[in-house]
């Protein structure tokens, strides 16, 4: 529906009374369907009802949505039930195995979780306020559009893409290796261990963080900025006295995050840990499942890893941080800043450091991956199978994410309209409301491990499951970024057209047809072209059930890198972040022409 499609409706709407008789003036409707739903007949009335009491069929239609809502949070706690009965079923078959995990092995692993995330907290923190304060205050800097789209393109890049990008710029033969060798003053040895991290994780977070930090500082009253100008500030008592109480505001909630997202970082340790000296406790867990076989200190693992994440998620949303993150920021800027010269060379210098940092390792594995036998790999079969394999299982956890999503969004919306303005919410419409949110707080590493243990305690085929798993994690892990992508949309179409559906009868599929789909349409291509780019690049689930058998791209890119094969892994790197680039572009174009 176009926009002025929409504005005819929406006037429509408020110009009928609730109740009332629809003039001629709704035949301007019926081009686009609404003459055939107004003359179907209205639901009869029950039986058991006065004849004052017929159904309403706007309650008819409330109930419809609500239906699959509560579906879709039972196959939510299938999925998480399922991962508990299987954790507590091995802990409860070998009680003792699991109490001895209890060991220094384990307080080490928990010791460098935390610490490994505290440093790389503060060295993305730190930074992304730097890069933040710079884009605020250059408006006009040229590029600084682009600057801010490219911080939003880690968000969906594989991390396993970003790891062989570092590697490809620091590793021990990477494109900086002779320089860095040379001032040492020896053989460059590599970025593995703790420093890897900390650079991987630093490429990802301080973008995130550098955004929702530009987000706090346009959020600065212009009058305070007006008093600036007027009473001549400059950079040090500005930031003092207007900037930093909006960034000490932001900071709680943003710091929490990006803490939370190192602690349950798994595919970036997994690559660049380079060894047991530096293991968090989810490549402890795959360790002891998939080289190990020990699912008694697995269970002990996994308790203490989701302790752990129920407390950092808990005080995280305490504070306020958005766990879903934005994946999407607009480039306006209210501008009108003054700023002297030489502070203008600092913040572009600033912004241009944030670039490069940014950018380097993407064009390292452009570089690398060109460099590799690219017609050979595309003429492998495995690798063929194992691109094919991604695609389907991606598109179907992406169309099945987007589906719980509006699912949930639907639900919540009409049990908000059943309650009325002043009723409180109920329990019901606040799970709608946040349980997606929920499944953030158990990583998809613990959700697999107590699958794995339920599948093999009985007896059920193990890696025969992966292509569930895979479908049913991913497409789970992806809504909470659905539906902020959603939610908006549909909660505004709502609102503009929910008493000329109730007048006109229109629900169900047709309502979804004409009322639901036109507003909708560029949300959920961006909330499925998201999801998919995230499903494709996971690697979490499919590090436990993947085999021979069922290979994906990031499982196959996994397994050159542990053969030492690193011109394919470049060469399947550099599609694997093609393909999830693409999939970004695309949902950044719907999410800019949804506004």
């Amino acid at each position: 529906m176009a926009r002025g499609d929409e504005r005819v409706v929406g006037r429509k709407a408020n110009s009928i009374p609730y109740g009332g008789r629809v003039d001629n003036r709704q035949e301007r409707l019926d081009g686009w369907g609404y003459a055939e739903a107004r003359r179907k007949p209205a639901p009869p009335a029950s039986p058991s009802a006065g004849s004052g009491s017929a159904p309403s069929p706007q309650r008819g239609g409330k109930t419809t949505r609500t239906l699959p809502g509560v579906l879709t949070l039972g196959a939510i706690g299938l999925v998480m039930g399922g991962a508990a009965a299987g954790l507590i079923w091995e802990a409860g078959s070998d009680w003792s195995g699991a109490a001895s995990a209890f060991d220094n092995y384990l307080l080490r692993v928990v010791q460098f979780t935390l610490w490994q995330a505290l440093l790389s907290t503060v060295l993305s923190i730190l930074p992304g306020i730097i890069v933040a304060r710079a884009l605020a205050r250059l408006p006009a800097f040229p590029g600084r559009g682009a600057i801010i789209w490219l911080f939003g393109v880690p968000l969906a890049l594989p991390a396993i893409v970003a790891a062989l990008g570092v590697l490809a710029l620091l590793g021990r033969a990477g494109i900086f290796a002779d320089a860095l060798s040379g001032l040492t003053g020896g053989s460059w040895p590599g970025i593995y261990g703790l420093s890897g991290i900390l650079v991987a994780h630093v490429f990802f977070n301080m973008p995130l963080a550098a955004r929702m930090f530009l987000e706090a500082f346009n959020a600065i009253p212009a009058d305070h900025r007006r008093l600036e100008a007027q009473l001549g500030m400059g950079s040090w008592s500005a930031w003092r006295l207007i900037e930093w109480p909006a960034v000490r505001a932001a900071l709680p909630g943003v710091a929490m995050l990006v803490f939370m997202l190192c602690v349950t970082s798994f595919t970036i340790v997994l690559l660049l840990g380079g060894g047991p000296a530096a293991t968090t406790l989810e490549v402890a867990i795959y360790q002891a499942l998939r080289f190990d076989f020990d699912p008694a200190r697995a269970v002990t693992l996994t308790f203490v890893q989701l302790v752990l994440t129920v407390v950092i998620v808990t005080a995280a949303a305490r504070l306020g941080a958005h766990l879903a993150g934005e994946a999407f920021l607009s480039v306006s800027n209210r501008g009108g800043l003054f700023t002297s010269w030489p502070e203008k060379l600092l913040n572009g210098a600033v912004l241009i450091a944030g670039f490069l940092f940014v950018a380097g390792p993407m064009a390292a594995i452009v570089i690398a991956g060109l460099d590799s036998d690219l017609v050979r790999l595309f003429g492998e079969a495995s690798v063929r199978n194992a691109a094919a394999t991604s695609l389907v299982l991606a598109f179907i956890a992406a169309s099945l994410s987007v589906v719980l999503s509006v699912s949930l969004v639907a639900a919540r919306r009409a049990l908000e309209l059943r309650r009325g303005a002043m009723g409180r919410p109920g329990v019901l419409e606040r799970m709608t409301d946040q349980g997606a949110a929920l499944v953030l707080v158990i990583p998809p590493i613990v959700i697999g491990a107590g699958w794995f243990v339920l599948l093999r305690q009985s007896g059920a085929g193990v890696f025969a499951a992966a292509p569930v798993m895979v479908v049913a994690v991913n497409a789970i892990m992806a809504m909470p970024f659905a539906m902020r992508a959603i939610r908006p949309a549909y909660d505004s179409a709502s609102a503009r057209h929910e008493r000329l559906c109730a007048q006109l009868g229109i629900s169900g599929f047709a309502r979804l047809r004409l009322i639901d789909w036109p507003p909708l349409r560029r949300p959920l291509a961006t909330a499925f072209a998201f999801a998919m780019a995230l499903s494709l690049g996971d690697l979490g689930v499919i590090a436990l059930f993947g085999s021979e058998d069922v290979r994906t791209l990031p499982y196959l890119l996994l397994q050159r890198m542990s053969a030492y094969r690193t011109q394919d892994a470049a060469g399947l790197a550099l599609m694997l972040g093609a393909l999830c680039f693409a999939l970004m572009m695309f949902a950044d174009w719907a999410s800019r022409r949804a506004r």
